[in-house]
């Protein structure tokens, strides 16, 4: 116990130096990040949408060079719809067609944006975008394989969809190609062709975001550090303002235009905490390098989730999310911190720990001790490793930790992001499209819902035989869950399939793999 609280102090003395030299030097500045491309596909003349930001008509753009396809118009303007720009028009491909962005050495974020609507100037292909199936590749990696937007959009229930990445252009490089490719073959529904679509492409140069500082690999309650590949793809999951509302792209740091998402819909249960703002005479300060100001815009540190002041009940729940994933990838997931309220400003005064999926990524978390005092932000991260197929919730959840007798029993989160990464034997990030639930409930946990992406939901009259049914479905799902329990825990320690066994002296390799 006293060699821990010795590292807790040298550890708070360390940060304390390094946040004063910090703020000694110039800040950064907010600006639009140079270098960045936004086509709007089927268009035939630059927009501006929602935010401000200007979009080229790819019917006209040097990046579209003997651009084939339709050109399409949607027919209905969903009313969730962010901006008409880029989603309005679309280009469509019988066959594969490869764009080609200028750009330099270094990471890019890549942005797809798909609405599967009805288009009306097809013809024959009239349902094309709406029934596609495709997939995309960029910089040597499988983006998507048989990607149906259609499905995918009914499953998660949005009117559109974004698919975000992270590429690294290799040095040398002087051109980023993505490819757009009809899958090779008919399915049933599908009839005997298909087609690929895309509304709007972005890319956004940014700064090495993920290689550092070097994640801790935390399966297995293993906290060893795992450093990552310069060349690894990153595929965004999930991108939330754990507290706050959801903040647009308009709002971003760094000019990178990341929308950030509210946590609510994915809070577990009822027990869902209590949210609150940073108070009037706190300031958010970052802490660069190790904490630039273009890690997280200031909205996410100023807002946060906690458990609750009650201490007894904090100490029989834990605060948990629910966030489904593709099964077989490894996933980094970023941990945003800020403690924002007094009287939260010495060290031991709020530890708890953090679980991934069951198990201990981190104890004796406590941000004063990690960020060197009130206002501070910081972050971590942690490395996961997912086996099997198909989709699996991937669960992360905060319980106080009392091993160091601390003076309040809770726990508090200010931000999280969960990247997928590429599997190195395969180049791929591609998963399956996720399932249609059977019914799609909407609960908004604290009266809130993110307004970057509202959900479109169809109600229809129930009848008197609901119960009976309801009751039927629902012991059909326990047992479901529980065998499918009980096959995720036998399958728990086995490496992600496809992913290469890396050696001691590698980047990813993996402590509990044999």
């Amino acid at each position: 116990m006293a060699g821990s609280t010795l590292f807790r102090w040298l550890f708070l003395l360390l940060a304390i130096v390094s946040l004063a030299a910090a703020d000694s030097g110039s800040g950064e500045a907010e600006t639009t990040v140079p270098g960045q491309i936004r086509l709007s596909c089927g268009a035939s003349a630059s927009a501006t949408d929602g935010d401000g930001r200007a979009w080229d008509g790819d019917a006209v753009s040097t990046f579209a060079p003997s651009v084939t396809g339709v050109a399409a118009d949607a027919t209905y303007q969903d009313p969730s719809l962010p901006s008409p720009v880029p989603y309005m028009t679309a280009r469509v491909f019988s066959s594969s067609y490869t764009y080609s962005f200028p750009v330099k050495p270094g990471r890019v974020f890549l942005r797809l944006y798909f609405y599967p609507s009805a288009y009306g100037n097809l013809g024959a292909a009239a349902a094309a975008a709406a029934d596609a199936l495709f997939g995309v590749t960029a910089g040597g990696i499988t983006l998507l394989r048989d990607f149906n937007a259609s499905q995918t959009a009914l499953a998660v229930g949005y009117a559109y969809i974004v698919r975000e990445f992270s590429l690294n252009v290799s040095s040398g490089a002087t051109s980023l190609n993505v490819t757009f490719a009809p899958s090779p073959r008919g399915a049933p529904g599908h009839g005997s062709h298909h087609y690929a679509f895309v509304n709007g492409i972005e890319v956004v140069p940014t700064p090495d975001m993920f290689t550092t500082p070097v994640p801790a690999f935390a399966n297995g309650g293993c906290p060893n550090p795992m450093p990552l590949r310069a060349d690894t793809a990153f595929q965004t999951m999930y991108r939330l303002n754990v507290g706050g509302e959801a903040i647009t792209p308009r709002d971003d740091a760094g000019g990178f235009y990341r929308t950030w998402d509210n946590d609510a819909p994915y809070i577990f249960g009822a027990a869902f905490g209590v949210t609150f703002a940073k108070d009037s005479n706190v300031s958010v300060r970052y802490n660069p390098p190790s904490v630039p100001k273009y890690a997280a815009p200031e909205g996410v540190y100023a807002t946060a989730r906690s458990m609750g002041p009650n201490a007894q009940i904090n100490l029989n729940y834990n605060l948990t999310w629910i966030l489904p994933v593709d099964a077989g990838f490894y996933y980094l997931l970023r941990f945003h911190f800020c403690e924002i309220q007094y009287p939260i400003t010495k060290v031991n005064q709020r530890s708890f720990f953090i679980y991934i999926n069951n198990q201990t990524a981190q104890s004796q978390m406590d941000v004063i001790v990690w960020s060197g005092g009130i206002g501070r932000a910081v972050y971590t991260d942690y490395l996961v490793v997912t086996a099997g197929s198909g989709q699996m919730d991937l669960r992360v959840a905060l319980h106080p930790d009392l091993s160091s007798r601390p003076e309040y029993f809770d726990a508090i989160l200010n931000g999280l992001e969960v990247f997928k990464l590429h599997k190195y034997g395969t180049h791929s990030l591609a998963g399956p499209n996720p399932p249609i639930p059977l019914k799609q409930v909407i609960s908004t946990v604290d009266g809130s819902r993110s307004e970057s992406r509202k959900k479109s939901v169809v109600c229809a009259a129930v009848g008197g035989v609901a119960a009976g049914c309801f009751l039927a479905v629902l012991v059909t799902f326990l047992v479901a869950w529980a065998v499918r329990r009980r096959q995720r825990k036998a399958a728990a320690e086995k490496p992600a399939d496809g992913l290469l066994g890396p050696t001691k002296g590698s980047a990813l390799y993996d402590p509990v793999q044999k």
